[in-house]
């Protein structure tokens, strides 16, 4: 515990006890080196979040999560409509998620300075637009420039989800919001998928692949409607000023990485990808050079490395990243496979995953009561039943292959999903437990910023993995070796788990 309390106040100062009236600003300093006063809203006076809020805002997370995932099923009919090749298909899936992992952390500092509820309203309408001009383009370049700008809507959107239960509850009602929203990032994953091939076979009013972007808006109406009236508005009392060099270095970072491994296959790794690739480092070196000595100095950067003090932060983030990326090259490799090789349709290459999604949901509720009886020991353990189900699942395909479906499937992807819930839930638990609501946004936009960099690069790696192979091994094959590589990523989350903290604050 001494530990915990000396982490809390390297990274952000002490939690106050009491809320200030506005314009009547404290000595008090609570981040770390910037002399900043307590947020508004801490302590007794804290802003409630209430039921209705709270479903508000988890169905603001669930809209980006979704939409990363949409898409999968619904490319070779987006593909045929707007003869759209290779290289452009996966555009339209990368460049949603890469500018969603380039921004993310930027809207989540916004969200600091202006009002986390602006920022979620404004997102979520923006949200709403940019789902209508995908829904709407006219062909396949027009789709990937809408893409983008939805990446980069969802960025000012998801931080504040995280920041306003961060800074909004306490105590069990917060470990409650963080099991909820956690349940809830991890059904969106898989449910996106399932809805992405319902929607494309219904073809609803004739819209074809159209009504997977479409769907989004009636939905936004409704959480905007929902969230005027629900979502507290909280920030930081005393916000800095955006940290203009950290932002492009951190751009540049991301861009460097994550554009050529996600266009290089496609496109035959051209000589801009290996120069992009050998820029990666040089940015991120110069991106840590330059948030550290604004740290040092007093200034408040975009990622300030003292954050990364807290224990349980640093190795929860550890722990994001091997999963996040066996997770979404899981589902990439797998919607391929079931359509391309096993010749399902839409919805049945949707339903497959039907288990993962109920079991998923089922356990993340019964995920608090675990961790305040066995701690952290909860996500080993899911990491052991993960695996266990993967290989379920590898077992399946070798046995069954081309014959595959949801019975042949339904052992492996159901105690998949159950070893994912004990652990997805958790470690969003475990990485904001110890960060301070001044910087919930910046907290949150990390977290994000990680796993959505993560997801991209699963279906950069394996998805490119499994590709490159099936011209040689065939599609049965090259499926089971994408497994074995997401097995031997649960094996490092897995030796990870261990290093966590005992407790889950």
């Amino acid at each position: 515990m001494s530990e915990t309390r000396t982490l809390r106040t390297q990274a952000g100062g002490p939690r106050p006890g009491t809320a200030t009236a506005p314009g009547n600003r404290p000595a008090t300093a609570s981040a770390a080196g910037t002399g900043r006063g307590p947020e508004p809203g801490s302590g007794q006076d804290r802003p409630g979040l209430d039921r209705l809020g709270l479903f508000t805002v988890l169905l603001g997370a669930a809209l980006p999560l979704v939409d990363f995932f949409i898409v999968n099923v619904a490319l070779p009919t987006i593909g045929r409509d707007l003869a759209a090749g290779e290289a452009v298909l996966e555009l339209v899936v990368a460049g949603y998620g890469v500018s969603y992992a380039v921004l993310l952390v930027l809207g989540g500092r916004l969200g600091d300075m202006f009002g986390r509820r602006r920022l979620f309203l404004g997102g979520m309408a923006a949200f709403g637009l940019t789902s209508l001009a995908c829904g709407l383009a006219p062909d396949a370049w027009s789709l990937v420039a809408a893409r983008v700008a939805q990446g980069a809507s969802a960025a000012l959107m998801l931080p504040q989800v995280l920041a306003t239960i961060q800074a909004a509850t306490s105590g069990p009602r917060r470990a409650r919001a963080m099991g909820l929203y956690g349940a809830t990032a991890g059904l969106s994953m898989v449910a996106g998928q399932i809805l992405g091939g319902v929607l494309v076979a219904w073809n609803v009013a004739d819209t074809g692949w159209r009504s997977v972007f479409l769907v989004n808006v009636p939905v936004v109406v409704g959480g905007l409607v929902l969230g005027a009236r629900s979502v507290p508005e909280t920030r930081s009392q005393r916000p800095e000023p955006v940290d203009a060099a950290g932002t492009l270095l951190l751009a540049t970072a991301l861009l460097t990485l994550l554009a050529p491994l996600t266009e290089g296959r496609a496109t035959g790794w051209p000589l801009w990808t290996w120069l992009s690739l050998a820029a990666f480092p040089v940015s991120a070196y110069a991106f840590y050079r330059v948030e550290l000595r604004a740290d040092r100095r007093g200034r408040t950067p975009l990622v300030p490395p003292s954050l990364f003090r807290l224990l349980p932060l640093r190795r929860g983030l550890a722990m994001i990243v091997p999963f996040s990326i066996g997770f979404s090259g899981f589902m990439f490799v797998i919607a391929v496979a079931l359509q391309e090789g096993a010749r399902l349709g839409p919805v049945s290459a949707g339903l497959a995953l039907v288990p993962m999604a109920v079991v998923f949901f089922a356990a993340s509720l019964a995920g608090p009561r675990l961790v305040a009886r066995y701690g952290t020991r909860v996500v080993t353990a899911g990491g052991v039943v993960q695996g266990a189900g993967v290989a379920l699942i590898a077992l399946s395909v070798l046995r069954d292959w081309p014959h595959l479906g949801m019975v042949s499937l339904m052992p492996g992807v159901a105690v998949a999903g159950l070893g994912q819930a004990l652990q997805l839930p958790v470690l969003f638990r475990i990485i904001l437990a110890d960060v301070p609501p001044a910087r919930a946004g910046v907290g949150s936009g990390v977290m994000i910023t990680t796993q959505q960099s993560a997801l991209a690069l699963g279906v950069a790696t394996l998805g490119s993995l499994f590709l490159g192979l099936v011209p040689g091994l065939g599609m049965r094959d090259a499926l089971v070796t994408a497994l074995l590589a997401q097995l031997a990523l649960i094996v490092l989350t897995v030796l990870l788990g261990l290093r966590l903290p005992k407790a889950v604050g």
